[in-house]
């Protein structure tokens, strides 16, 4: 029975698809149009109101509430849960708007959300065959070690790249420790989000910069002073509250521990770098190598792009031939993490739709009374930086960086030369906004569970290892308020 209800809705689903595409199809030149902007067919965040950004809030809402008041439901039905909400934005945007909302909504899923679940999919599945073994203990020290190295890690293989590799190996660690959620929500902080801001790598807005000219290292000169201040402080403030949950689970220990056999410890399946040092590769290639493009409904659709994407699937099958499904075993590795992401993003992506196309409106958009106020370097951090908590960080990083280039009259072409300090075409008030809206994206995707791309996928991974992790506003209130925001406050006081 259940199988024939979910044909059913996948009948239901490609004859709606097939129809908006059928219009498109039979106007070709409007949508073009309001792809281009036109003054006939203006963009779509341009004509939405506020209150079209309401499928957004209920999916968030839903990922926050569900699994507290209704855990067995959203257990079976989050997939569901996350269709109905994009199906309540979708329907009635292609029935008023037509072609202006088939428009964004083809290109968010075929330039945006594929290549997204493609990259978290090549890194989930090579990452899940490299196995550490041996006596990894979770003291604070271990585990502060193990958070260090991720985080150094992350801008070099990226925020998911070096989550997907280092959460097993910490969540091997912390196996019998009583209290371990706090592990995971700082590795959250450190390895998902903050660690990742020193190259275009790191983290998918600065490799956007990347791609808009902003030069590779500018980053990590300009974001350096701030990243290790901020690593520092959440570090620290980790190895205080590991050793007071340490201590005390220490104390009520009837009988002490015996002193186990030390097991060197043993790195298993490494040939699984050379998959993930081909993954970045191909991002790398994507960025520098311009083989042009060609349109699929007045989408630019890059062969680089595409290269990029089937290099990736590429490495992860290889890695799925060539690695001993008995390391994958002892990973514990399964498909549920990556399925959960996989569902409740293609949910996000739809409905973050209107609030991306609102934002970029700028003034001419329903949130222009907020962007008003945008002028200096600590508005760019700040509003950037509380965007991408909750929006995707890497278009909002965008929007905020065009702001920047409209505010001072300068084009993409002479991003480069403003980068250059020192030089005839240096801009030190383009750099100052510049580093502003770099931070904030990267540091702020740590506020909540969907502020950054392997947030979510690293609370997955924790919760089928067993950790009883925090809700989405648990995670907020508890750990990222009151540890991230007056971190960030800091920050904004000694650089901006």
């Amino acid at each position: 029975m259940t199988g024939g209800r979910d044909k059913k809705k996948r009948i239901i689903f490609f004859i709606v698809f097939g129809l908006a595409l059928i219009e498109v199809l039979i106007h070709p030149e409007l949508c073009l149009a309001s792809a281009d902007g036109d003054k006939a067919h203006p963009g779509l965040g341009y004509v939405l109101p506020i209150w079209s950004i309401i499928p957004f809030i209920g999916i968030l809402l839903s990922i926050a509430l569900c699994p507290l008041l209704t855990p067995h439901f959203w257990h079976d039905h989050f997939g569901k849960v996350s269709a109905f909400w994009a199906i309540v934005f979708a329907v009635p945007a292609v029935s008023v708007y037509h072609e202006m909302a088939i428009i964004p909504i083809l290109h968010i899923y075929i330039i945006d959300y594929i290549p997204f679940i493609i990259l978290l999919w090549g890194l989930f599945t090579i990452s899940g065959g490299i196995v550490v073994t041996g006596t990894l203990r979770g003291t604070p020290v271990m585990n502060s070690v193990l958070l260090l190295i991720g985080t150094v890690l992350a801008s070099w293989v990226g925020t998911t790249g070096a989550s997907m590799v280092m959460i097993r190996p910490v969540l091997r660690a912390n196996r019998d420790r009583e209290k371990k959620a706090h592990v995971i929500c700082f590795f959250i902080f450190l390895v998902a989000n903050i660690g990742g801001a020193l190259t275009p790598l790191g983290d998918p807005p600065l490799f956007l910069g990347f791609l808009h000219s902003v030069p590779f290292f500018w980053v990590t000169k300009a974001i350096l002073p701030h990243m290790l201040l901020t690593s520092l402080i959440v570090l620290a403030l980790f190895y205080l509250f590991d050793t007071y949950y340490y201590r005390r689970e220490k104390s009520r220990l009837v009988v002490p521990e015996s002193p186990a056999e030390k097991v060197p410890i043993k790195v298993e399946g490494i040939y699984n770098f050379l998959f993930l040092a081909g993954v970045v590769g191909f991002v790398l290639l994507s960025g520098y190598w311009k083989a042009g493009c060609f349109t699929v409904m007045g989408i630019e659709v890059f062969y680089q792009n595409i290269v990029r994407d089937v290099g990736i699937i590429i490495m992860g099958v290889l890695s799925l031939r060539i690695t001993p499904s008995k390391l994958r075993e002892m990973n514990e590795f399964n498909w549920a993490p990556i399925m959960e992401v996989a569902k409740l993003f293609a949910g996000i992506f739809m409905t973050i739709i209107p609030a991306l196309g609102i934002l970029q409106a700028g003034p001419q958009g329903a949130m222009a009374g907020l962007l008003v106020y945008v002028r200096d370097p600590v508005h760019y951090f700040w509003v950037s930086g509380s965007l991408s908590s909750f929006l995707d960080n890497a278009p909002t990083y965008l929007t905020f960086f065009y702001m920047a280039l409209g505010k001072l009259g300068m084009t993409e072409a002479m991003v480069p030369g403003a980068c250059a300090l020192g030089s005839v075409t240096g801009n030190p008030e383009f750099v100052s906004l510049l580093t502003a809206i770099s931070a904030g994206s990267v540091f702020m995707g740590a506020n909540t569970y969907i502020g950054n791309a392997p947030n979510f996928m690293v609370k997955s991974i924790a919760e089928e290892a067993g950790v009883n992790m925090p809700s989405f506003f648990g995670y907020m209130f508890k750990y990222s308020i009151p540890i991230l925001i007056p971190t960030f406050i800091l920050v904004t006081f000694v650089f901006f």
